[in-house]
């Protein structure tokens, strides 16, 4: 077995939503609840399937997403995982339920708009998602200014009253 990382390429005001599916349909689910979550919203999807064809499979609402999501997915090459990648001012929390209710999908590895590497690895069979490496790791802890801006941001961006 071979252990790699693969970044996820991405703007920065681009968020990634990583995950893996088991069927084919998820394509369809996935993109109906991305439109039924935020009209209008602007997202690429790309699938890999795992058997058959073996095809990445690919939807969305905006072309250059669409083409992004599929080249990180040929890139990642894990079977069933899937990339959907939201168009700026659409964050993971707002579709993220909508996500978690497909039928399909059997877990998120993240949700975010950090930079992402992908831990993959690679068998004789093919390639599999181990985790991923969201953002960068901690400076230390909050102190009690932090905490008042970190309150503050909520109530600013409407997500606290």
């Amino acid at each position: 077995m071979e252990l790699t990382t693969v970044p996820i390429e991405k703007d920065e005001a681009v968020s990634v939503i990583l995950g893996q599916s088991h069927f084919i349909k998820t394509v369809e689910d996935v993109h109906e609840a991305m439109v039924n979550a935020v009209p209008g919203i602007k997202f690429g999807l790309a699938f890999c399937e795992a058997s058959g064809d073996r095809l990445v499979r690919v939807s969305g609402t905006d072309d250059g997403l669409q083409a992004l999501a599929a080249r990180n997915a040929l890139a990642v090459g894990a079977g069933h995982s899937f990339v959907l990648l939201l168009g700026e001012g659409v964050y993971p929390i707002n579709v993220l339920n909508a996500v978690k209710m497909v039928p399909e999908v059997c877990r998120l590895y993240c949700a975010t708009a950090n930079p992402v590497e992908v831990v993959v690895a690679a068998t004789s069979q093919g390639r599999g998602i181990m985790g991923v490496v969201d953002g960068a790791s901690p400076l230390g802890v909050e102190s009690a200014e932090h905490v008042a801006a970190r309150k503050e941001l909520l109530r600013t961006i409407g997500y606290k009253l």
